[in-house]
């Protein structure tokens, strides 16, 4: 028998907050029309590419009369990619949107991701159905999927559901790859005049899909903030038994958002920033001489232990190791994989590799722990490249930092003990109970998407900016997507894509962590930030994150 928490019950009667523009009724929601948009680069080739979606104005919600023309609208809803908290609003901000324009409008959800429109497996949405979700964390109501949406043929697949069911609007939840996927489909429907409408909505938890239009993707508000939390309890614990020294993997496989804002909510004693060290071109050995700097002078103070953070796609900014990845690649390409696999000891493999490794690549091989070595040749991922996402770089340099302090010890510069204990936080923020910001954002970017369609807009990302004032201040609007976008090569093929947002190393969070993280690193500075907050005083309920702010200049 299904049983209810009692924080699931009062989250189920908490209201949404809605930017000012949009808690004026649906009838007394008015356009206003921004500037012709371009894309961030490779402008002619995007045009070329998007003839019928590309230039198109930003435009913001105002109170007014709403001059959409009055039809039915049926809509379809997906949930692409992985989970992110408050994707449940942003299905019940779209449902309630549609609703409150005309009781007839109805609301498909596509199981399982994009492959439910393919497939043609779906729910059709109503008040009993929607209102076990709301405020809930997870993509359970519909389910999610990576399937990606690209192909001619599928294309065609989704037309031809679409006029099956009536649908006129497609509404893609999403990250880059997601919402790319959402400008492709929205072009191939304006060539063929095809009457269907695609919005995108931006989601991941990375904090990757962001740039001067998208403040924040949702689900990064909460992800972090329960990072942050475990983050907080264990340097707590770090403090009490001053015993350990903690390497805490976060999750970030191309960008080292989540990882800063950890750092700034609780004050480590160490945070590596993949762009920082690709910037530097630092190597595996001095990063573990910089870890062991802070282990080395903290013991000189009595204090065995600290705390660092480690963002997961770390080694794929280190140089070395990039270079190292892609000789692997090489060395294992089509039958030698077949041949090294058939080694039955791993002396015999590693024999094998340091035939096939440049001197370079060996070298860096070579002080890597035989633990991480085996990581790297573990199974490929379907373009037989190395799976990165596997390897424990908290592990890695939990080790190469151990070695480092023993030949400090051996030259006598180095007197305290090392333990190291290991953690990876990833799946624990992804399905969190949404916090009152991403419970309000995702609720306002479906409501906002609800707007979009019934102005006829094809091919916009859903936009909610003013961010970091409180929600009434909000401003609603939208953006082409192709305004993102850039060509990338990806697969031997130049593709176009959303421009993935990297931290910037002179943005105001970077730089509020470069001039503490010094005395961080010797100090035990630690901040508790604790558990997400719902119920109390606004400026503790409601906050944004760190990054936000400093961005803000708050």
């Amino acid at each position: 028998m299904k049983t209810l928490s009692p924080l699931q019950i009062a989250r189920y009667e908490y209201a949404p907050k809605l930017p000012g523009m949009l808690r004026n009724g649906v009838s007394e929601i008015c356009v206003k029309e921004g500037l012709p948009t371009e894309s961030v680069a490779d402008q002619a080739k995007i045009k070329e590419l998007f003839p019928n979606t590309y230039g198109k104005k930003e435009i913001t919600f105002e109170k007014g009369k709403n001059t959409a023309a009055s039809k039915k609208q049926v809509v379809g809803v997906i949930l692409s990619g992985g989970q992110a908290p408050g994707g449940h609003n942003v299905v019940c901000g779209l449902y309630d949107a549609l609703k409150a324009t005309n009781k007839e409008n109805v609301l498909y959800g596509f199981k399982g991701g994009p492959s439910g429109l393919i497939e043609d497996k779906y729910v059709i949405f109503d008040d009993e159905y929607i209102n076990e979700f709301r405020n809930t964390g997870g993509f359970d109501i519909i389910g999610s999927g990576r399937t990606k949406l690209e192909t001619v043929e599928q294309f065609e697949i989704a037309e031809k559901v679409c006029k099956a069911h009536g649908i006129n609007a497609i509404v893609i939840i999403g990250g880059d790859d997601s919402n790319t996927n959402a400008a492709v489909l929205a072009e191939y429907f304006a060539a063929h005049n095809s009457g269907v409408q695609v919005i995108g909505c931006p989601k991941t938890i990375d904090g990757d899909l962001k740039n001067e239009d998208i403040e924040c993707s949702f689900g990064f508000d909460t992800a972090t903030k329960t990072y942050s939390e475990l983050i907080g309890n264990i340097e707590r614990d770090a403090n009490s038994a001053k015993k350990y020294w903690h390497f805490v993997k976060v999750m970030g496989r191309s960008a080292s958002h989540v990882a800063l804002e950890c750092a700034l909510e609780t004050q480590p004693n160490i945070c590596l920033i993949g762009e920082e060290v690709a910037d530097k071109k630092m190597s595996l050995s001095s990063i573990a001489d910089y870890i062991a700097d802070s282990v080395a002078t903290r013991a000189a103070d009595g204090n065995n232990f600290g705390v660092a953070i480690i963002p997961e796609g770390i080694v794929e900014f280190v140089p070395e190791f990039g270079k190292l990845i892609a000789e692997i690649n090489e060395l294992l390409a089509g039958k030698k994989a077949e041949e090294f696999n058939a080694l039955a000891s791993w002396a015999d493999k590693y024999a094998f590799i340091e035939k096939g490794l440049t001197k370079e690549s060996m070298a860096v091989f070579a002080i890597l722990p035989q633990g991480i070595q085996q990581q790297l040749f573990l199974e490929r991922d379907p373009h037989g490249n190395v799976q990165v996402s596997l390897i424990e770089s908290e592990k890695l340099f939990s080790a190469l930092v151990k070695d480092n302090l023993a030949k400090r010890k051996a030259e006598g510069k180095y007197n305290g003990k090392f333990n190291a204990l290991h953690h990876f936080f990833g799946y624990e923020g992804r399905c969190a109970f949404p916090s009152n910001f991403d419970a309000d954002y995702c609720y306002s970017l479906g409501y906002n998407a609800c707007m979009l369609i019934q102005y006829g807009f094809n091919g916009y990302l859903s936009k909610v900016s003013n961010l970091s004032k409180p929600a009434e201040e909000w401003v609603a609007g939208g953006m082409p997507i192709t305004k993102m976008m850039n060509i990338e090569r990806r697969h031997g093929e130049d593709k176009p894509v959303i421009r993935k947002a990297l931290v910037e190393l002179n943005g105001k969070p970077f730089k509020f962590f470069e001039a503490n993280r010094a005395s961080w690193a010797k100090e035990t500075a630690y901040r508790y930030p604790g558990a997400i907050q719902y119920y109390g005083p606004r400026e503790v309920c409601d906050i944004t994150t760190r990054t936000l702010a400093l961005e803000k200049g708050e």
